[in-house]
């Protein structure tokens, strides 16, 4: 495995080469600046090449945050910028350290990726050898249980979406996620334990992302492997999640039509993107939740909007400007094709870390999707 070690190097000496030796012990490749040597690029190129490069990246946070680069960041600020949505990261803070203005700015936006990193704190380099050496050993662990599959996982993720119900005629948006590297995360007990239950149905309903209706009650089931908690909406489904032992997600959420307009078959972008973001919220939330010393480390997301008919994809000022009136195409299920990030597999700290791009992201190609010809 090859590591990135990321930090200034002027003053970080010690903590640089603590972590180059947990490294070296444990029988991995460290990449660290130090050593490229002559280079035709730009030392610049060459650090972002080397997280490119890397399997994991260990971020050592001291009090000084470095000299801006001609993009306005520290390099060891890019470094991480270009790591974030690509490599598990480990961060450790240096204990009682009074960091200057723009590296509390920095501690802050890393410390504002909730649930997305492992992070510690070091007294000292024989401190940050020792951290650094047990957090590289429970990674390993996470990724020795099953090697990691992206084909296998995209697959999975397809499979997650069910069956599409024909006149059922609302539409719905599904978020499924394959979890990886294939493991037990939760044992049977745990499956049926009241306690998490509780703890799904509570943020379902009230947590920071929620998902259901606070009008409706909600209700739990197993349907074979699957934990099910649900709410009803008369005679159709209401919103739901499904959880599965290895971790795999599925959630749905109804996408009503605009209270204005007639009843005509209309999707709205908004709506979409303020569903999607509670989906995602809550599947971050869940996850951490689920596998707090994450054993999880890669995930699949897939995003599907289905309903009869489809009908016309709009913004909503292009809605409110001209509500009983548009082309609404028909068509025969080609829009509701789940739709995938590129590349599919990303590392699960995306979805706290980088959920807006997500997001955006995800949007985009649904929309895209809708509006096939």
């Amino acid at each position: 495995m090859k590591v990135f070690i990321s930090s200034l190097i002027s003053g970080m000496e010690a903590e640089r080469a603590a972590v180059k030796r947990a490294v070296e012990r444990l029988g991995h490749a460290p990449i660290m600046a130090e050593d490229f040597g002559a280079r035709p690029s730009s030392p610049q190129v060459a650090c972002l090449g080397g997280v490119r490069e890397s399997d994991l990246v260990i971020l050592i946070l001291g009090p000084r945050y470095g000299v801006p680069q001609a993009g306005g960041v520290s390099a060891t600020h890019e470094e991480i910028l270009e790591a974030r949505n690509r490599k598990p990261i480990l961060v450790f803070l240096l204990a009682g350290a009074e960091p200057e203005d723009s590296q509390v700015a920095l501690i802050s936006e890393v410390g504002g990726w909730e649930g997305g990193l492992f992070r510690q704190e070091f007294a000292s380099p024989e401190d940050l050898e020792d951290k650094v050496t047990r957090a590289i050993h429970r990674h390993e662990l996470a990724h020795a249980v099953a090697p990691l599959n992206p084909e296998e996982l995209k697959a999975r993720a397809t499979r997650l979406l069910p069956a599409l119900e024909r006149g059922y005629g609302a539409n719905t948006l599904q978020l499924a996620i394959a979890s990886g590297p294939v493991s037990a995360i939760l044992r049977p007990a745990e499956m049926e334990a009241p306690s998490l239950i509780a703890e799904m149905q509570q943020s379902a309903l009230f947590g920071s992302h929620p998902i259901f209706d606070r009008a409706a009650g909600s209700r739990s089931r197993l349907e074979g492997e699957a934990l099910v908690v649900d709410q009803e909406d008369g005679h159709r489904s209401g919103a739901s999640v499904r959880l599965w032992p290895n971790g795999d997600l599925l959630i749905s959420l109804p996408v009503p039509p605009p209270a204005r307009g007639m009843g005509l078959p209309v999707v709205l972008e908004e709506d979409v993107a303020s569903k999607l973001a509670s989906a995602v919220g809550y599947a971050a939330w869940l996850l951490s939740r689920i596998d707090p010393t994450e054993r999880i480390t890669h995930i699949v997301p897939a995003v599907r909007l289905s309903g009869d008919g489809g009908g016309a994809w709009r913004t909503r000022a292009e809605h409110d400007a001209s509500p009983n009136s548009g082309q609404f195409p028909w068509r025969q299920g080609e829009h509701e094709a789940p739709v995938f990030l590129a590349p599919a597999h990303q590392v699960r700290q995306v979805l706290s870390m980088d959920a807006r791009r997500v997001i955006e992201d995800f949007v985009v190609l649904l929309r895209r999707r809708w509006n096939q010809d």
